[in-house]
């Protein structure tokens, strides 16, 4: 058991320590300018059909999304699925927060609001890492391992954190970097669930 504990503890800092290397890379000179370059092309225009399925998509990685999923998993019998899963999208919230506190990154339309379109009501936090994509990350990946899901479905709810992290490059709250991070954040903090080792 203490193996076990030792490997998912050296994921999680070894995780942590990437996605804090890639905020501070955006942070600044080169990497700060191929952030913005980055964000402006995933914020571009791609019509209204776009508009609506991301803009859609882009609340499935609030808090209160993993709150609703952990309840239907509660209703359907998989208690311990659906509390582990919130504990790990709790704590990736409750570490996303504290990043945005270290970090202080502005936001994309506040730093440039007329480079870009803003499709939704203006965040109240700071830019980096965006929670979104680590809440819906770590829950997913915490709850299908209690779940034992198969490596296709644990592939398909990758690609949903994935995709719910680039809507928010596209309804223009993060940049590329923070989505990124948060990301990374999400599978560090579900490292620290994984009872695997």
């Amino acid at each position: 058991m203490t193996r076990v504990r030792t490997r998912s503890l050296v994921r999680t800092l070894a995780l942590t320590g990437a996605a804090v290397a890639l905020g501070i890379a955006a942070s600044d000179g080169r990497g700060k300018e191929l952030d913005e370059e980055a964000f402006r092309a995933g914020n571009a225009d791609r019509g209204p059909l776009a508009d609506r399925f991301l803009g859609g998509a882009t609340e499935l990685g609030s808090i209160w999304a993993s709150v609703a999923a952990a309840g239907v998993l509660a209703a359907a019998g998989r208690r311990r699925a659906a509390g582990r899963g919130l504990a790990a999208a709790g704590v990736a919230w409750l570490a996303g927060q504290g990043l945005k506190k270290v970090f202080m990154r502005p936001r994309p339309y506040e730093a440039d609001p007329s480079a870009m379109r803003l499709l939704i009501g203006p965040p109240k936090a700071t830019s980096w890492p965006s929670s979104h994509p680590a809440v819906l990350l770590s829950f997913l990946t915490v709850a299908s391992r209690e779940l034992e899901t198969g490596r296709l479905a644990r592939t398909t709810l990758d690609a949903l954190a994935g995709t719910v992290g680039a809507s928010r490059t596209y309804v223009g709250v993060h940049y590329p970097a923070d989505v990124v991070g948060g990301l990374i954040l999400g599978k560090a903090v579900a490292a620290v669930f994984d009872r695997r080792g």
